[in-house]
């Protein structure tokens, strides 16, 4: 019987590397996995400290009283709490904005999708992803300087603040979400179904109409859902336009009454309310109301464009479409809705004659379109479209005019450089724009890292399954949290129970959170673009998985990674909402010697120049120029960058 060989000095080494080798790979894969787990960590917190801070009020109040009480007056002698007119105030601005944007929208989507040329497309594809990239506070100094000044001249009443102001300037937020989602959406449809329709002697208007819009439906209906999520979700636009009375319209369709939102309480109301009493309770109470209504609205979205993504059929290797039986009821519901509340809009917003012709002309169209040459209905229907896509770049023009126009007088070398005086009158705006870029530049640091290894742990390290779909929920629920919650967890969890304080430092951990699912997005898409091939060979050749990522996978996906931080660093510096409470002071004449002292901003500057120290239109102007510039120019090279990386791949 032989002895066992006794194993040489070299493969003891060997072994010993191969186990070094293992454990650093699963040290590596441990890491991503607590990177990737963040997303529903901070979810989790985010309900934790909300309920937490809620929960008096809702033992208080009752929930039934809470939610359907009339009367929000938290400062009266007997203080009421209810929030129904606040639910009523978000629902009736964001049905507003949804009349107003849709049509636009999907018109808009269609000139892109079908009718325009590689020209057009790209100067009208970079001007939406522009107009994304406006910041919201920049949106509501136009809406009360221009939008409420024109509504209140037009209508004849003592103020432009009014819901339906609010509903116009979420309408014009909401344009470039839908308008992307949907052009994807139609893009999507299969080459087939064009080539077949037209092939039978349809029209090129019916072929879009009949066929493309009907097999397009899902990720229209999709855009809509989230357009709808980031209407309910905004802030500081709306509060600065809404008139923020806590009523309910008399009559209900009275557009021109103010409105108040359960997004413009929490902005108005969190910085002057006692920490602890009865009122910030319920205040929390509203932010708890506000986040599961975007979740809902989010996940919503985000599941149809999920059963979209995944359903691709083997016969065409698509996006698969509306199930047939639901096709016709969805269409019928979204055609006939919007007629009808564009009906109530138009009744309204004009005087009777005016509302009831264009009610008339529209039955008559309706009815009687079958009586026109179908020739004359597509010119016709391509007028509308392209008129369309001309509205929206113009409300482009439009915005970017008044700023600049009036912004660039103010412009100049003393205020860029120094600090602000007599309330922001006078002086400059350097402490802001500097507080502006360490805020931005924190945020990145800690959610860059953060994101990447989210990103690589569920591209390159696990499969679908349970705890995958997990942290892609945590992402989803992380994405369509308003802006405003992020800035309730911030003051409640950071500065409050960590006792960081008001600082720069609970502002960039705030914004970091923000844009981190952003991050992760983009991130994933770049590593998902590169072909398996390329990591199939270089594990072949021996490579570990690690080795692989570092050196093949993640060099190609540099670009797309860039991209998504540039856009992230675009949308963290022109938040106003988040650090509200966490990081900013209006005025400051000294740059903050740590990152434990609080900090200018250039969004919260303009913010309260607009809405609080009157006689300050020069720098209220170039103020919020020099914030434009700075948010547009970091999405422009965004989408230099992806452009030039995508030509280069062409080429």
């Amino acid at each position: 019987m032989t002895e066992p060989a006794n194993p040489g000095p070299e493969s003891t080494a060997s072994s010993r590397t191969d186990r070094v080798s293992f454990l650093k790979e699963q040290g590596i894969k441990s890491l991503f996995f607590c990177t990737a787990f963040v997303a529903v960590i901070v979810v989790a917190f985010i309900l934790l400290f909300l309920l937490r801070d809620a929960l008096n009020i809702f033992l208080l109040v009752g929930l039934p009283d809470f939610l359907l009480g009339h009367d929000w007056a938290p400062s009266a002698l007997i203080p009421q709490y209810g929030i129904f007119p606040l639910i009523v105030g978000t629902i009736l601005v964001t049905i507003g904005a949804m009349v107003f944007a849709v049509p636009l929208s999907i018109g808009c989507a269609i000139y892109i999708a079908e009718l325009a040329s590689p020209g057009v497309k790209s100067i009208l594809k970079p001007a939406i992803e522009l107009l994304a990239g406006i910041p919201s506070v920049v949106f509501g100094f136009f809406g009360l300087i221009v939008l409420t000044n024109f509504i209140r001249v037009t209508f004849d009443i003592p103020t432009g603040e009014t819901w339906l102001a609010a509903s116009v300037l979420l309408g014009i937020m909401a344009l470039p979400t839908i308008i992307s989602v949907s052009e994807d959406a139609i893009s999507a449809v299969p080459r087939e179904f064009r080539e077949g329709s037209l092939a039978i002697g349809a029209t090129r208007w019916q072929t879009i109409s009949q066929v493309i819009v009907p097999a397009a439906l899902s990720g229209i209906a999709a855009a809509i859902i989230l357009g709808i999520g980031r209407a309910v979700g905004e802030t500081m636009a709306v509060m600065m336009v809404a008139g923020n009375a806590a009523i309910i319209p008399d009559p209900i369709w009275n557009i021109l009454s103010p409105v108040r939102t359960l997004t413009g309480t929490l902005g108005i109301e969190m910085g002057e309310v006692a920490v602890g009493s009865d009122h910030y309770s319920a205040l929390f109470g509203v932010a708890v109301v506000l986040l599961l209504i975007t979740l809902i609205i989010n996940l919503s979205a985000v599941a149809i464009l999920r059963h979209i993504h995944e359903g691709s059929t083997a016969r065409t290797g698509r996006k698969t479409l509306l199930p047939v039986s639901l096709k016709e009821p969805v269409s019928r519901f979204l055609h006939y809705g919007l007629f009808g509340i564009l009906v109530l809009f138009l009744f309204a917003a004009l005087p009777w004659p005016l509302a009831a012709g264009g009610v008339l002309a529209g039955v008559v169209w309706y009815f009687g379109r079958h009586r026109i040459s179908r020739f004359h209905i597509e010119k016709i229907s391509f007028g509308l479209i392209v008129l369309s896509a001309l509205t929206v770049l113009g409300i482009l023009l439009i915005i970017l005019e008044d700023i600049v126009i009036n912004g660039l007088p103010a412009l100049s070398w003393e205020f860029l450089t120094k600090p602000p005086s007599d309330l922001g009158r006078g002086g400059g705006i350097y402490p802001a724009i500097v507080g502006t870029l360490c805020l931005v530049a924190g945020a990145i640091a800690i959610a860059l890292p953060l994101g990447v290894g989210a990103a690589i742990y569920l591209v390159e390290y696990t499969r679908e399954g349970r705890i995958t779909r997990i942290i892609r929920t945590g992402v989803d629920l992380l994405n369509g949290t308003p802006s405003i919650v992020f800035g309730l967890f911030g003051f409640a969890f950071i500065v409050l129970y960590l006792n960081v304080g008001i600082s720069m430092l609970a502002g960039q951990v705030t914004l970091a959170l923000m844009v981190l699912p952003t991050i992760i997005r983009t991130t994933e898409e770049s590593l998902k673009s590169i072909p398996s091939s390329l990591r199939e060979g270089s594990l072949a050749l021996g490579a570990t998985q690690w080795q692989t990522i570092s050196r093949v996978v993640l060099p190609p996906a540099v670009p797309g990674i860039v991209t998504g931080s540039i856009l992230s660093i675009g949308r963290a510096a022109g938040e106003t909402a988040p650090i509200m409470f966490t990081a900013v002071v209006f005025s400051q004449r000294f740059l903050p010697d740590s990152v434990f002292e609080p900090v200018m901003a250039l969004p919260y500057h303009l913010f309260i120049l607009a809405t609080n120290v009157p006689g300050a239109s020069a720098n209220k102007y170039g103020t919020a120029l020099v914030l434009l510039l700075l948010v547009v120019g970091l999405y422009a090279i965004a989408i230099w960058t992806r452009t030039h990386f995508q030509n280069k791949i062409r080429g």
